[in-house]
């Protein structure tokens, strides 16, 4: 959930109507999401999505990661600047939700450069080769800074990798963090910040979207 969207609704909506228009296979996906999961808030939402878009499309990647699925909606927002030859492959867990983004990977015009794999994103990391343009991470909070340490030699230079939800509810700002996911959200953000490798912004959008690029 963005901050607008939980303390000024009406600031909110104002940036969704002076966005881009969704495509009409997004809202079917956002609308299928609210009706059929548990935790729908989990989606990326409209207007992260446009960025994802955006980025992607500026990007022109030929090798795209994404970390954590869901439904699906922000695999489709990256899908978008795949060139002809390009790839995405997006990495979940759950068994049980996987037949939803099957079902509109399969409608999008991009399903034959989507590879939807069920399996743990830090046993891919340590096993796979491919260098990727670009990586956006948005699951398993607990364990961030372990993912930038392993996601650090699968980037080249002009790479970009996107981490989502590093603000965690502003819990980011408590001095002593009991919460577990608090904790490596701070320790990622502590260790991008140091990084002499990386390039990077934290964008106060919807509950922080921490925007690296590799020099």
């Amino acid at each position: 959930m963005s901050f607008f969207e939980e303390k000024n609704p009406e600031m909110d909506r104002y940036l969704e109507n002076h966005a881009s228009s969704e495509p009409e296979i997004l809202k079917k996906l956002r609308r299928e999401t609210y009706q059929k999961t548990t935790q729908p808030h989990m989606i990326s939402g409209y207007q992260q999505g446009r960025l994802l878009t955006m980025i992607s499309q500026m990007l022109q990647p030929k090798n795209i990661l994404e970390i954590g699925t869901f439904t699906g909606y922000a695999t489709l927002c990256l899908a978008t600047g795949l060139p002809k030859e390009g790839k995405l492959t997006t990495l979940d867990v759950n068994e049980d939700l996987a037949y939803l983004p099957k079902k509109y990977f399969i409608e999008s015009e991009y399903s034959s450069q989507i590879n939807f794999k069920l399996q743990d994103a830090k046993d891919f990391l340590r096993t796979t080769d491919e260098i990727f343009d670009l990586v956006f991470i948005d699951a398993d909070k607990e364990n961030y800074a372990e993912y930038f340490k392993l996601i650090k030699p699968r980037t080249k230079s002009g790479s970009v990798v996107l981490f989502d939800n590093v603000l965690w509810y502003g819990k980011v700002l408590e001095e002593n963090p009991k919460q577990k996911s608090t904790q490596m959200i701070k320790e990622l953000n502590d260790s991008v910040a140091k990084d002499n490798d990386f390039e990077n912004l934290i964008l106060p959008l919807r509950d922080g979207v921490n925007f690296l690029r590799r020099k």
